[in-house]
């Protein structure tokens, strides 16, 4: 029987470093690669109605198309994952300069944030067999512009339910924002499919973050009844769209969650396949990016090049402005503190007659990410 996760060189960086690609098979059907680069998921397969296997997320079959510029396909996102206005943040007194990506904010972690390092892989043992892998990066005081040598840790595991699980953990000697994503751009008819506009997106949120013309969040509450952003039933992307501020997506505020249990976000489906993605975390925001500015450049995996919403995002985050005093506490490191966070993707699907499968039931999914 082949091991459950495997590894194997993926290529060579310019400076000489190898980047590694490691395969977690999980027992459900559910098959995850992800490279030491970035800690890019390269490719995440996963059954449709009919069983068939299929490749769900946006991205390259080379390294050198990563290396070459992407819109952070898969990649682990940070310091801090979305905006933080004006490039610039203070903390006790001192202020911050950042670089300023997409002018003039300072946009995922800068130039060379996480999705360019390198990670350190390592098989985790876990009690019930799943696959999973254990990524580290040591970030250095002043990287980026971030103060404090900040120590990262990033667990990808594969449940036997066909759960994908994130979980992140880091401790820092000096105060410093932090707040990881994972940017995996999804398309559940597959990657090659052309849209993700008959997909039907529901957004457990009743509250979002407003931006301006640069998408530099204003840091004010409003509902989302108010506006044409709402997700609380499901709906068909290609009708939601045009109606969204520069047809991009919002920053959705999620529900107090009890205790440690992750709280429901959001749920992804696609009635031609019939895969249905559900969205756990214990983040306390969803960021939803409809792909828009995707361009068509590059090839992907199969060939296809990713027009405008080919693919869509949604990362669970805490509140991105470093800036913003009054909210940016929950992604405050500060010394002698651990900061951890768990984000679930559970992958079902549904049969023609729109009743989940018994092998595969959403609510089976949702018990599993509530205990891990």
């Amino acid at each position: 029987m082949a091991s459950p996760i495997s590894s194997r060189q993926y290529r060579v960086l310019p400076a000489g470093q190898t980047v590694e690609a490691w395969t977690l098979t999980g027992r459900g059907g559910l098959v995850l690669e992800a490279i030491t680069y970035g800690g890019i998921v390269t490719r995440l397969l996963a059954p449709d109605r009919d069983g068939g296997a299929g490749d769900v997320v946006l991205g390259f079959n080379d390294l050198d198309s990563y290396l070459g510029g992407h819109p952070y396909f898969g990649a682990i996102t940070g310091r801090v994952a979305g905006r933080i206005s004006n490039a610039a943040f203070t903390l006790d007194g001192h202020t911050y300069q950042l670089a300023r990506n997409d002018p003039p904010n300072h946009l995922h972690g800068g130039v060379k944030g996480f999705d360019k390092r390198l990670w350190l892989a390592t098989p985790v043992d876990r009690e019930d067999g799943a696959p999973s892998l254990r990524l580290s990066y040591m970030s250095p005081d002043g990287e980026e512009g971030y103060p404090g040598n900040v120590q990262i840790a990033v667990t990808y595991t594969v449940t036997d339910d066909n759960v994908f699980l994130i979980e992140t953990e880091a401790v820092s000697d000096r105060t410093t924002p932090l707040s990881l994503t994972h940017h995996s751009y999804f398309n559940l008819a597959g990657e090659s499919a052309v849209s993700i506009a008959d997909h039907r997106l529901e957004i457990f949120a009743g509250e979002f973050v407003p931006v301006d013309e640069y998408l530099t969040l204003t840091g004010r509450m409003e509902s989302t009844s108010r506006h044409d952003n709402d997700f609380r039933v499901p709906r068909r992307m290609g009708e939601m769209i045009g109606r969204l501020f520069q047809w991009h997506g919002d920053l959705y505020a999620l529900p107090a969650r009890r205790g440690s249990e992750l709280r429901l976000a959001a749920r992804l489906e696609d009635p031609a396949s019939g895969r249905v993605m559900t969205v756990s975390t214990t983040e306390g925001y969803l960021q939803l990016y409809t792909g828009s500015h995707l361009n068509g450049g590059g090839k992907g995996k199969s060939g296809a090049k990713y027009a405008p919403f080919a693919g869509m995002c949604l990362e669970c985050e805490g509140y991105p402005d470093a800036a913003n005093h009054a909210l940016r506490n929950d992604t405050l490191l500060r010394p002698g503190q651990t900061q951890r966070q768990v984000t679930a993707y559970a992958f079902s699907v549904r049969a023609t007659n729109g009743r989940p499968s018994a092998r595969n039931a959403p609510g089976n999914h949702q018990e599993g990410t509530s205990n891990s």
